[in-house]
Order: structure tokens, then C-alpha cells, then sequence
């Protein structure tokens, strides 16, 4: 496993050359906080160029586009989970822990991500990403469309989670490295929201006013998906592992080992991954089990309690985006324990009032304030790490953080299957607490007033 990454970097691998197109990989752009908070792993002296901006040439702004539709469809694939699990339970005639593996499988795939991901980018650069990474997903959707048996299921989701993983790290480490980082991946992680909200409406729509089937939902992810491979491919085919060798040269020589082993001995990785598996299982457990919470205990219709799901994801979307341009006003650290306290108060709203439109308002306030916290957890990683580590420690941490986003859904799921549903709401008010507590331990930012 630790050999994944370990490439020899003094003789960059040839690829067919590719013209050069000025923004290279993740790494290209990964030149961001060095010279504003120092790290142990990384050299006092840095000589690295000013960050690049997103719209400094029509290419960078296509590429970043681009990498906003790849989020686009990942929230659109996040966000199905929540209405589809009734339709899942009773087509395969399954119990809630055995369909609670929808949000476990793709751990495996994120987890092979995340020890591909720098030996990818050594070998192909960006282009790599840019053609596996929605492959993947493509692959995955076209089994779930023919409605396979169920363990077949559980394996196509893993192929998705890969897709995901690779796409996960590589665009935010590229992305968090720009000029105006928070704005930028607010607006990017704005875009996974947008996928989550229009997700369960299309969902809920065809199922449960149309009477289609649930599979017939992964027609529309088939369609974007294979629209994906076409851009993606036609974006990053300049950007080959020739320039991320030269874009993203290690600061420390003396190091040997791979990148992703240097990255996990480094404890800011370990802090922004930990942060990240709290946060993204609380997220996507709302997301996934608040239709369900509100048809059993609020006892609402199928159809308001799927846009219960579309009001969270809708909060999150609008939170990235507004939200993203006040952290850095206020500092990442400082912001996140903020938003953290917030979306607690909304969640014992959410929770205790036993009425219905009350819960869903909550619930999508709760959203608003849970959705920065991704992106400034990734900028505040690209400004504590050296940038050669950013794509193997911000992959790391997203794996970790889709370890969250399986592990704590399932053992909701695998609860409620002897406790009831409610379960969801003190488990959750139980790890946002966790998580703050995880998130002061990072060391300080200084504010980034751009």
C-alpha cells in the first residue's frame, strides 16, 4: 500500500506530449498559503509564484467549470441516496441495515482513491483524473440502471465512490491553492450543493409523482456523466505528468518516501481528515435519513418529505456560496467553530419541535451553516501544507471524510433497525460536538483579506 505513490520522481515518466496550456494539475495551482503560515514540512524560504486565479485565461475558466460540473454530479449522486431508500427497501425486500450498505460500499472505492491519486497525477497529471475519475462514475451509473441484484448494486456504488474520491481531492487541492480560495470552492462545493438539491427533486418527481421506477433515475446520471467524460477530456488534455512534476517539485529533498506517506506523518493532514470523516458522515447522514425521519416520526407525505431532503441540500448550497466570502473575514478556524455552534441550535430545533414545517426549516438552517466547513477545511490544509503534499493529504482527508459519509449513515441505518429512526437526531447532535472539539486542535490561520 505505501508503494502506491512511491515513483521516482528524478525521472519524470514521458507522456505523449502534450502542448502546454498554462494551469497544470491540482499541483499547478497548489502554490497558495506557503508563504503566509509556515509548516514544519515545509521550507522557510519559499520562492513559489503568486497563486494563479481561476479566470486569468478563457482556458483556466473553462477547467474550472468543468471541475464545478464533476461536484455538480457528485451532489446529484450523494443527495439520491435520501429519497431512494424507501424504493430500495421495498423493491429488493431488504431491511434497513442491509440497504444502509449503499453508504458503506463506496468507502472501498474512496480508499483505493485515495492510494491511487498521487501515483495517477506522478504518471498522467491532471488528464489522468479527467478521464478516470468520470469513467468511473459512467461505469457505475449503467449497472444501477439495469436494477442488478442487490450485492452486484453495492459494487457498482463502489466504482462511483472511486470516481469520486479521485475527482474529490484532485479539484479541491487544485482549486484550494488559487487566489480568493474560499470564494472559489464555496462556489465549487456551491455546485455540489446545486446537485444535491435538484437530485432529490428529479428523484422524488419521477418516482413518486410519475410512477417510474427508482433505476430510471440513473438514466439522467448516465447523460451527465458521459457529457462529463467529453469535457473533462477536452479541458485537461494539456495538462500531463511532465508539467505536475515540474509544478509541484518537492521542497524537501532529503525525503524519500512516497508523497502520500510523507503527507499522513504530517499532523495537520491527520486533523483536517479526522474533521472531515465527523463532518461529512453528520452531512450525509442528514441528507440521507431526514425523508425517512420525516415520513416515520413527522409522519408526513412521501412527497413534502423528499423536499425536506432538497431544503437541507438547498441550505448547504446557499451556505457554500454566501458563507464562503465571509470566512475568510473572520478566519477558517474561528469561522468553522461558529458555524459549528450555529448548526447545532438549528439541530435541537430540528429535533425537539414536534411540528412539521418547523423540522424542515431547521433542518435546511442546519444545512445553511454545515455547508462552508468543507471548503474551509481545504483551504485551511493548502495554507498549512507544503504543495506537494496537497493532493496526497487532501485526498487522504477525503477519503477519510468518505469513511465518514459511509460509516456513520450505516450505523444510523443499522441502529434504527432495532431503535427506530430517531436515533438520527442525538447521534448527529452527538458528532457535531466531537467535530469542534477535533477542529480546535488546528494550529492558527491569519486571515486572508482578498
Amino acid at each position: 500500500m505505501g508503494s502506491a505513490d512511491d515513483i521516482t520522481e528524478e525521472k519524470p515518466q514521458q507522456l505523449p506530449s502534450t502542448a502546454g496550456a498554462e494551469h497544470q494539475s491540482h499541483g499547478a495551482d497548489l502554490e497558495i498559503g506557503d508563504k503566509n503560515v509556515k509548516n514544519e514540512a515545509s521550507s522557510p524560504e519559499s520562492t513559489d509564484p503568486p497563486p494563479q486565479r481561476w479566470n486569468q485565461s478563457r482556458m483556466h475558466i473553462f477547467r474550472t467549470l468543468v471541475a464545478c460540473f464533476g461536484l455538480f454530479i457528485m451532489g446529484m449522486n450523494d443527495a439520491a441516496y435520501g429519497p431512494l431508500i424507501p424504493y430500495l427497501e421495498s423493491f429488493y425486500g431488504i431491511s434497513y441495515t442491509t440497504v444502509s450498505l449503499v453508504f458503506l460500499s463506496p468507502i472501498v472505492g474512496y480508499g483505493a482513491s485515495a492510494l491511487s491519486n498521487p501515483r495517477i497525477h506522478l504518471r498522467f497529471g491532471q488528464l489522468g483524473i479527467a478521464i478516470l475519475a468520470p469513467s468511473s462514475r459512467l461505469v457505475a451509473y449503467i449497472i444501477i440502471s439495469q436494477h442488478p441484484p442487490y450485492p452486484l448494486l453495492v459494487i457498482a456504488y463502489i466504482c462511483a465512490g472511486f470516481g469520486n474520491g479521485l475527482e474529490d481531492a484532485a479539484w479541491n487541492a487544485w482549486i484550494g491553492a488559487m487566489s480568493c480560495a474560499n470564494e472559489i470552492l464555496g462556489c465549487l462545493h456551491g455546485f455540489y450543493g446545486l446537485g444535491g438539491v435538484l437530485s432529490p427533486i428529479a428523484a422524488t418527481s419521477m418516482i413518486a409523482k410519475a410512477g417510474l421506477q427508482w433505476y430510471t433515475f440513473y438514466y439522467l446520471m448516465i447523460g451527465a456523466a458521459f457529457l462529463e467524460v467529453i469535457l473533462a477530456i477536452a479541458a485537461f488534455w494539456t495538462e500531463d505528468a511532465k508539467k505536475y512534476r515540474e509544478q509541484n517539485a518537492r521542497m524537501n529533498t532529503d525525503n524519500q518516501g512516497g508523497r502520500t506517506r510523507e503527507a499522513l506523518r504530517n499532523k495537520i493532514v491527520w486533523i483536517c481528515a479526522v474533521f472531515l470523516l465527523i463532518y461529512v458522515g453528520i452531512e450525509v447522514a442528514l441528507g440521507g435519513w431526514t425523508v425517512t425521519y420525516m415520513i416515520r416520526i413527522r409522519h408526513a407525505p412521501p412527497f413534502p418529505a423528499g423536499m425536506t431532503s432538497t431544503g437541507f441540500w438547498l441550505g448547504i448550497t446557499v451556505g457554500r456560496v454566501v458563507l464562503g466570502f465571509i470566512t475568510p473575514w473572520i478566519g477558517e478556524k474561528f469561522a468553522i467553530l461558529i458555524y459549528l455552534s450555529l448548526s447545532a441550535g438549528f439541530h435541537m430545533i430540528f429535533w425537539l419541535v414536534p411540528n412539521f414545517p418547523v423540522s424542515a426549516l431547521g433542518v435546511s438552517f442546519e444545512g445553511f451553516f454545515l455547508g462552508p466547513m468543507f471548503p474551509a477545511a481545504v483551504v485551511a490544509a493548502t495554507r498549512l501544507l507544503p504543495k506537494h503534499l496537497h493532493v496526497g493529504g487532501i485526498g487522504f482527508a477525503a477519503a477519510l471524510g468518505a469513511a465518514g459519509a459511509c460509516v456513520l449513515p450505516f450505523a444510523v441505518g443499522a441502529i434504527a433497525q432495532a431503535k427506530g429512526v430517531q436515533v438520527l437526531m442525538p447521534i448527529v447532535l452527538a458528532m457535531l460536538v466531537m467535530d469542534a472539539a477535533v477542529w480546535a486542535l488546528l494550529p492558527g490561520l491569519k486571515k486572508e483579506k482578498s
